[in-house]
């Protein structure tokens, strides 16, 4: 990847949206929203503490994770949308 994010920050490239309900209706790509979750493509090394060490990061790359609906910077990089995140701003991480 082209892009090293800094600190506690984290690229994460957007999964694909479902294209239709469990019902079997599809849905058209103007009412779809965007999708919640991806996965981590880029983790920055971590933010210093107060005695000048650097915390670990929790996620790693591969990851799967939830994000907020309005969290992150979006990117385009290599034609994908991406986002860049703090790491507080990741939810979760599915197993």
């Amino acid at each position: 990847m082209k892009v090293k994010p800094l600190y506690d920050r984290v690229v994460v490239e957007r999964t694909a949206s479902e294209e239709k309900t469990a019902g079997g209706i599809y849905i058209p790509d103007t009412a779809k929203e965007k999708p919640l979750e991806g996965i981590v493509r880029a983790v920055g090394e971590g933010k210093f503490n107060d005695s000048g060490a650097r915390n670990p990061m929790s996620v790693a790359e591969g990851d799967r994770v939830l994000f907020g609906k309005f969290s992150g910077t979006e990117i385009t990089l290599e034609g994908k949308e991406h986002l860049i995140l703090r790491e507080d701003e990741i939810l979760a991480i599915i197993k």
